[in-house]
């Protein structure tokens, strides 16, 4: 009855809005504040023991970038709010032997490398140690680390962040809003700031996709396994597919394809 109502009153909220509302009242009915804090605290303890073994191979690796980036997509697995238990050590040989549905790698290669801004989303607890690893990896002095504002299922807050040390790599600022996603219309003053002048927004996650797919931003690139039917449909790929997802690449992509046919049909 609380969803049917919550989702009548508020029709034009966004599915991590109604989740923060669902959340709220989770909690509120609980007593719990942080229902996900031990999950919380396990995911970073084992992600950081894949830190200390994928580190040195990252180093050594001919090709640094590409394993890193597939480790901090690996990460995205360590979600609680669409799964109930996960594998990250068969999700980590799944994702590095993969082709990606959507991949636009290369596209972020160059786009890093000629940033002078970067604003990074970061998205679970545990997953954010992968990406912690991949910004060591990319050496960019210029990212700013946003998470969430507030207890947001099993997402990182400034203090999951700063505990595994991602402050050493990059600017950490929260964006001010507690739900499992980016909302723009939510965030705080310092993180707009900070959106509207980055030159290149790397998106982890579903929730930050569902928070951002509509915007069209050509600075960002979504990085991801996908979890649902819904986002695989919208993305036109398989359910667990992992994608590096641009617009203005995909949007290129499909003119391309277009011209294609029609010279075909000529």
């Amino acid at each position: 009855m609380y969803l049917t109502e919550l989702i009548r009153v508020h029709d034009f909220a966004t599915t991590p809005e109604i989740q923060r509302k669902l959340s709220l009242r989770f909690n509120l009915i609980s007593g719990v504040a942080d229902p996900f804090a031990e999950e919380k605290a396990e995911s970073n303890r084992v992600a950081l023991e894949l830190y200390a073994e994928w580190k040195p191979k990252v180093t050594a690796s001919i090709h640094p970038f590409e394993l890193a980036l597939r480790l901090s997509i690996a990460g995205n697995i360590m979600d609680y709010g669409a799964n109930s238990s996960f594998d990250i050590h068969q999700t980590i040989e799944h994702v590095n032997s993969a082709d990606f549905a959507i991949d636009h790698t290369n596209l972020l290669f160059q786009a890093i490398k000629h940033a002078k801004k970067i604003l990074y989303l970061g998205d679970n607890a545990g997953e954010i140690v992968f990406d912690k690893l991949f910004l060591e990896t990319i050496g960019h002095p210029g990212v700013t680390f946003a998470v969430r504002g507030g207890i947001a299922l099993n997402d990182a807050t400034v203090v999951d962040a700063e505990a595994i040390g991602i402050d050493s790599v990059a600017r950490v600022i929260s964006n001010g809003f507690d739900a499992p996603s980016t909302v723009l219309a939510q965030s705080s003053a310092e993180f707009l700031s900070v959106y509207h002048s980055a030159d290149l927004i790397i998106s982890k996650g579903q929730g930050n996709l569902e928070g951002l797919l509509y915007e069209k931003e050509p600075r960002i690139f979504f990085l991801l396994m996908v979890k649902c039917e819904l986002m695989a449909e919208l993305l036109n790929v398989k359910k667990g597919s992992f994608v590096v997802f641009n617009h203005t690449s995909q949007l290129h992509k499909i003119k391309e394809s277009q011209k294609r046919k029609k010279l075909i049909n000529l």
